[in-house]
This record gives structure tokens, sequence and C-alpha cells, in this order.
């Protein structure tokens, strides 16, 4: 049997698929200042025609990942039903313990999923809601999930509560108290963004979940924005459910995300697809998929250990670095709005700043058109603006030209 160590190291094809020379990953030595991000920056193929400030969306692979996902797709092709009828549960189970470790849960509350939609919307979908029924979420949460509360109180009859987070809170109190201001009797589930993905804004997931629990609420965490952003373990968070989208931070290829569920409620989730034979506190009894890429999930590894490299506090430090560049040289320009908050501790590499009198979608297009640095345009939740999302390779000349640029717009 091929497991997965050995899927990892597959056959070389001749070179690159890239076709690409690219350095070898630079030793972990953060102290080195500028050097070791500029090195690291020649993991990456990037386009000359724009600045790529748009990574909440979708973080690119480097090449030696896109090098690892090709051949696992070569790899798997030419195993055909062979890969599929004999190794792949057992390769995506191997993948899923290692995500776990990353994770800091075991094995046994983790599966992989496509996506952080998938794995909420599983959630919110799966409870057994009745009429009268309450959830608690906030507008400024992703619109996916927000569409499936609607969706799930149209069919049940259950009642959304939605709060508004403050943009620049005074302390952690003022957040936990305005969700426990929702709370009632009724509440059955509250949904909680870990990093707001408009504003950048890293909410206090803990004080939250230890709050809700103290009312007999569960709480589950929208961490797309989040995990392998930040450096955490979800066990820390007291969190009763944890979804996540792996081709955001950690640069898994598009279509794989991770769910999480505290062992006790796993059991009082109903599953997208039915998977027979399976007891109802085992997770797997939540993943069936049907056929699905497995390239995507082997690639999971292989970006996991080029994370590492990288080391979680490094990468965290390097994208709050970046982002308090830009925002405090464009804070006190008085025709800018920032739509983060203040304290550089609520924010990691997100951010999100207008310009008065301009509408988000034409300024996203003049920064395109006039500076070609692109970015993504945002008119929701009291939030007008464009949100600014810098990666590992993004540079402080870059982000130069992001300032200059702001500080001629005008609305």
């Amino acid at each position: 049997m091929l497991g997965l160590g050995a899927i990892a190291g597959l056959r070389a094809f001749g070179k690159n698929t890239n076709e690409e020379a690219y350095p070898p990953m630079p030793d972990h030595e953060p102290m080195k200042g500028e050097g070791y991000w500029t090195s690291l920056r020649g993991q990456y193929r990037l386009k000359d025609e724009y600045i790529n400030l748009e990574n909440g969306y979708y973080c690119i692979m480097p090449l030696q990942l896109m090098d690892k996902y090709m051949e696992h797709i070569r790899e798997v092709n030419l195993q055909g039903a062979y890969y599929m009828r004999t190794v792949q549960s057992d390769n995506k189970l191997m993948a899923a313990k290692k995500l776990a470790e990353l994770a800091g849960v075991t094995e046994a509350e983790l599966i992989i999923t496509r996506n952080t939609t998938e794995s909420l919307d599983m959630i919110i979908m799966g409870m057994d809601w009745k009429a009268g029924d309450e959830a608690v979420m906030a507008e400024q949460d992703y619109g996916a999930m927000l569409d499936m509360f609607k969706q799930v109180s149209k069919r049940y009859g259950m009642v959304n509560k939605i709060v508004s987070v403050p943009m620049d809170p005074t302390d952690d109190d003022e957040i936990v108290q305005l969700y426990a201001n929702a709370i009632t009797p009724n509440t059955k589930l509250l949904m909680v963004c870990h990093m707001i993905n408009i504003t950048g804004q890293i909410l206090p997931v803990r004080k939250i979940c230890d709050m809700a629990h103290s009312k007999g609420v569960p709480v589950m965490v929208d961490g797309a924005h989040a995990f392998a952003h930040i450096n955490f373990k979800i066990p820390e968070l007291h969190c009763d459910y944890y979804g996540s989208s792996l081709h955001k931070w950690l640069s898994v290829p598009i279509g794989a995300g991770l769910l999480y569920v505290r062992r006790d409620n796993i059991a009082k989730v109903w599953p997208i697809f039915a998977e027979g034979g399976r007891l109802d506190n085992d997770v797997l009894r939540l993943n069936h998929t049907g056929t699905h890429p497995p390239a995507t999930d082997l690639t999971i590894s292989d970006a996991i250990d080029f994370y590492r490299k990288i080391g979680a506090d490094n990468k965290e430090t390097r994208l709050r670095n970046l982002q308090n560049y830009w925002v405090n040289k464009v804070k006190d320009m008085s025709h800018l709005e920032l739509f983060t908050p203040s304290d550089p501790m609520r924010s990691c590499g997100i951010a999100n700043v207008g310009v008065k009198g301009m509408k988000p979608a034409d300024m996203a297009k003049t920064l395109l058109d006039k500076y070609k640095i692109y970015t993504v345009a945002i008119n929701n939740a009291g939030v007008h603006g464009c949100r600014i999302t810098p990666n590992v390779f993004t540079t402080f000349l870059e982000l130069d030209q992001l300032v200059k640029a702001l500080g001629e717009m005008k609305g």
C-alpha cells in the first residue's frame, strides 16, 4: 500500500513542473531582517502587471508547493482507479491527522472539507432547529453563512439575532457584552468570526466562548482568515466548532478546508451527505463528499511543511509588520478613513481603507488602472473601502507605492 509518505515523495518528472528555477527555502532566521523575506519571495512566481494586495481570497502557492501538487496530480492520474480504490481514503486520513496536529486537536475531531463555507454551513444546516430557536451572529460575518442562517430560518422558523461589532472597541468586554446581550433562553447557537474578513479585526473568541458556555450556548467560529495567519491552537479558543479554508493562509490548492467539531458535539450534527456504517460520534460520518480531487488533499502535508519552515510566529509578525507599516503612514491623512481597529494587536495582515467621497468600486478600479495595485472593494456592514491584504512575499517598497497612491487619491 502506498502511504502518504510515499505519495509525498513521488517520482521526479525530470524538472520543475513550473519550468522555473527558484532558490532553496531560506533558513528560519528572522533576525536577519529583510534578507530573509527577499529570499522567501524568490519561492513565488509573481505577475509583473500589478502588485497583488488581495491575498485574503486566495494565497497563491509557492513554486515548490505547485511542483508537489503537480506531482500528486500526475501520480494519481497514472494510477487511476487503483489509487482511488486502494489508498485514497488512508492518505486523506493521514493528511487530516497532520492537519489536526497543526491545529492542536485530535484526529477524531477534525475533517478535511472543501472550504469554510462547506464546513460552517454543515453545522448551521445540520442542527436540529425548531420554530422559535434563536441563533446569534454579526452583520460583519461572511455572507454565505448569513445566507444559510436565513435559509434555515425560512425553513424551520428559527430566529436570527444580528449584532454589529464596533470598529474600534474600547476593550474586549465591549464585544463580549454585545454578544451576551443578544443571548436568551432560546439561543441554540452563536457564530463569531475569529478574524472579520472585511476589516481584519481579530475578536476575543475565547472570552466570547466562555461567556456563551456560561449561558449554555455552543459557539461556532469562522476562522477562514485566521488559520495559518495568526499563531494559535483551536483548543485555546474553547469553541465547539471551527471552520477554515486552507487555500487562504496555508496556501493549499483551492478545494480544501477544515472543520473541527468538539467530540461531544459530533453526534448532534446531521451531515450534508449521508455516510452509512459509522457511529453517531464518529467525525467521519460528516465527511462523505463523493468523488473529490485527491491531489489537493495530498498537498496539505506539503503546505504544512512549508508553513513550519517559515515559523508560525515569524509569519504572524511579518504580516502584522507589513500592515502596520502602510497603515501608520496613511492613518493621519484626512481624506482617508480606516476600517480596522487602531490597536495593532486587534488585527494582523488584513486592513481596510477608504477614500472619503469615493465609492469603493471606483477606488479599487483607480488603484488597479492608474497605480497597478490589485485590491478588492468592500461596501457593506458599515465598511466602505478596499481591503488591503499583503502576503509574506510583499515588500515595503510595494507598500510605499500603495501609500503614494492613497495620498494622491481624492473623492
